[in-house]
Formats: C-alpha cells, sequence, structure tokens
C-alpha cells in the first residue's frame, strides 16, 4: 500500500532509504496574501495558531476562507513529541508566564474574523498544576459570550490523566471535545514518549460520560510504520470509548529534526479504513493523506451531526 522509495545518501558508505512523496500527498501553496494578511491580524494581538506552529499542509486554503486553530498556553511545548515541529523547552525556565489577555483576545480575533464555528487548542503545560486548563475554560468562555451563535471545538491535551482538569475544560461549553490518540500504542515510545495510550483513551471515555450531549473526536496519524491491523484496532479502541469522529491523516515530517516518514499510505487505504470505521459505528470518518485533525473541523461536525444514529 505504500510508494516508491528512493536512497538518499551523503555518505558513500552509508544510504538512507526514504519513501518518495507521491503527489497525492502534495499540495501547492496558493493565496499568500490571504496568509500574509491574517498572520499579521494574528500576531498585533499576540496569538498562535498550531496552523503555523505545526507546519499544517492546509495553511494556505484555511486561512484565505477564514479559518485558523487557535494555539492558546503560549507557544513552547514542555513534551517532545517525534512528530510535532511546535517549539519544545520549558516556558517557566525562559521567563513565559501565561498571557492573562490570551482569553480575550482569541475571542476578539474570533469576532473580528466573523467565525462561526471557532477551534482552540493548546501545547502541553506540564509545567502548571492544573495543566493550563482554567486558562482553557477561560478561552471558550470568552469566545462563548463574544460568539454566542457560534460552535465551539477544544483540541486539548491530555492534562497528564486529571480528570478534573477535563471536566474543567468540557464545563466551560464547547460543542465538540476533541483529543487526538496520534498513533498505535506500540509506537508510542517513539512517537510519543511522555504520553500514555490507555490515559488518552480514558480522557475520551470521561468526556462522553461528563457531558453527554457534547460531540467527541479524536484524529491520528498513518505513515509512521503501523499495521493495517494496528489502525484497525486503533478504530475499535476509540468506538469502545464511546468516540463519535474519529480523523485520519497522513504523517508529513515537518522538519529534518522530527521522525521520518516510513511510509506513504495510498488514497485507496486512506479509503478503506474510513469504510472500516464506518462500520463499527462511527458517525463520521474523515480519512484522506492530508487531513488534519481540526482540517474542515465545520464540516466534519455538521456531517457527524447530520448522521443517523
Amino acid at each position: 500500500m505504500g510508494s516508491p522509495l528512493v536512497q538518499i545518501s551523503r555518505d558513500p558508505q552509508a544510504i538512507v532509504t526514504r519513501p518518495r512523496l507521491p503527489e497525492w500527498a502534495r499540495k501547492t501553496p496558493t493565496h499568500f496574501e490571504s496568509l500574509h494578511r491574517l498572520k499579521s491580524d494574528l500576531r498585533r494581538l499576540n496569538l498562535h495558531t498550531v496552523c503555523e506552529s505545526a507546519r499544517c499542509p492546509n495553511i494556505h486554503e484555511c486561512f484565505h476562507r477564514g479559518a485558523a486553530t487557535f494555539m492558546i498556553l503560549g507557544n513552547i511545548c514542555t513534551r517532545g513529541c517525534g512528530f510535532c515541529s511546535v517549539p519544545k523547552g520549558s516556558p517557566a525556565k525562559q521567563d513565559m508566564p501565561l498571557d492573562p489577555v490570551e482569553p480575550a483576545n482569541v475571542a476578539r480575533m474570533a469576532a473580528e474574523m466573523n467565525l462561526r464555528y471557532v477551534v482552540i487548542t493548546s501545547v502541553n503545560r506540564d509545567d502548571l498544576p492544573d495543566g493550563g486548563s482554567h486558562h482553557f475554560a477561560e478561552t471558550v468562555c470568552q469566545v462563548r459570550r463574544a460568539l454566542p451563535d457560534a460552535r465551539v471545538e477544544v483540541l486539548t491535551p491530555d492534562f497528564c490523566g486529571d480528570l478534573d482538569a477535563v471536566a474543567r475544560v468540557l464545563d466551560s461549553g464547547p460543542h465538540v471535545f476533541n483529543h487526538n490518540m496520534e498513533t498505535a500504542p506500540r509506537l508510542y515510545p517513539r512517537v510519543r514518549p511522555q504520553a500514555d495510550y490507555l490515559q488518552s483513551l480514558r480522557v475520551l471515555a470521561f468526556a462522553r460520560k461528563h457531558r453527554a450531549g457534547v460531540l467527541t473526536k479524536s484524529g491520528f496519524m498513518v505513515g509512521l510504520g503501523e499495521s493495517v491491523q494496528e489502525v484497525q484496532a486503533l478504530l475499535r479502541d476509540l468506538r469502545a470509548a464511546h468516540v463519535d469522529v474519529a480523523t485520519i491523516g497522513q504523517y508529513l515530517q515537518p522538519t529534518r529534526r522530527n521522525l521520518p516518514v516510513a511510509e506513504y499510505v495510498t488514497p485507496a487505504q486512506f479509503d478503506a479504513y474510513r469504510d472500516y470505521g464506518m462500520a463499527i459505528g462511527f458517525r463520521m470518518v474523515f480519512s484522506g493523506p492530508l487531513v488534519r485533525s481540526s482540517y474542515m473541523a465545520d464540516h466534519v461536525e455538521g456531517r457527524a451531526q447530520r448522521a443517523v444514529l
């Protein structure tokens, strides 16, 4: 199901074999004016987006249509996941306290953009006693007040398994609760070493139990060395946690410091994963090479809400 391989060598004695980027995993950048204009507006309010920090391939398209995923709690993550290009380090050691006006500025920017669907995510802040959950909840509240008719989706960290922190975010009123599994459990030591697979499943199961009316969602990447059977097992685990929506996308190495791509999964295999997920009871499975957890989130939520249970 993979793509052809290309050999790369800087040393005659060492040849590194890497998969060649296929056409279906490419996206030509466009709409540069829209991109730069929205970036300027975000910097004016000292705001960050995961679209920029994680080097999303869809950023030109999303910024052009006026969509962005706000990333709060700063731009320094306390974890070192192998797939992620968000800057890593210790905010405390770098004297970077939480910005007290960030929640209000997110709400202001969302209102200026006239958003009808707002997605809020964050870095991991394991250095904070509450994992940043109070700040996260306050951001949701501010957005709900500024845009009472908008839908709000949160994409949260695991808060180190602190379910009180998860409840705090849920109680702030999001319509969709998203927490990503990222990969199959066998690959966690390499891909997501500071996280725990079962802990993430508990977070998702708790969200469903704590707020039954909230749509629950999770996403993961393929192309990191997982098998078809492992992807199917992951989907079954998500359904066992009563997750409503799954997103599946191709891992693309964002920088040379990140993990290499093991395989480019074909569009046909993405379709097979979608069909398998729908067959086992998901309300919506968004699966494709350039799918990302928050990509077209408004359309995904709409289709999931319309799905017949």
